[in-house]
């Protein structure tokens, strides 16, 4: 093993690279990208100064894969939420302005939003008024009627 290590070679390091990808294929937050990446910079490395012993070639996989990892872990604390609205379905519809598709009677009524009907719940309205959503209970919009269209 140790007489191995000591001959390690460009494509051995290239084939480690490329297993550290096919790892990242299967879900690991974006980090043996990284560790996949410092290996075959060290095979570059290798490839540029043959003689490079084997020790000073894991000493640059091991620093390598830990300035790849924190740089990717920096990157991934200074990104926003991509979605701050993720599992809070109808929250895009506040503010928004739409037609009454039944009466608001005792409460209740609904609205049509493109190929779907909401529940609303506001004062009673006929069918057709205009009304805003204002907030949002569950799954049940809460609506005022508009003020251009009382």
């Amino acid at each position: 093993m140790s007489e191995y290590l000591q001959n390690l070679a460009v494509w051995d390091w290239l084939a480690f690279a490329v297993l550290l990808l096919i790892i990242e294929v299967f879900g690991t937050a974006g980090y043996f990208l990284w560790f996949g990446t410092a290996a075959a910079i060290v095979g570059l490395l290798v490839l540029a100064f043959p003689e490079l012993a084997w020790a000073w070639q894991f000493t640059a996989f091991a620093l390598l894969s830990l300035a790849t990892a924190w740089v990717w872990w920096r990157r991934l604390r200074q990104q926003p939420a991509v979605a701050p609205r993720l599992n809070r379905r109808g929250s895009e519809l506040l503010g928004s302005e739409y037609l009454l598709h039944e009466a608001i009677s005792a409460g209740r009524g609904k609205i049509k939003v493109g190929d779907s009907y909401w529940l609303v719940s506001g004062p009673d309205l006929a069918a057709g008024k205009r009304i805003k959503v204002i907030g949002q209970e569950g799954t049940i919009l809460q609506v005022e009627p508009c003020a251009l269209h009382e």
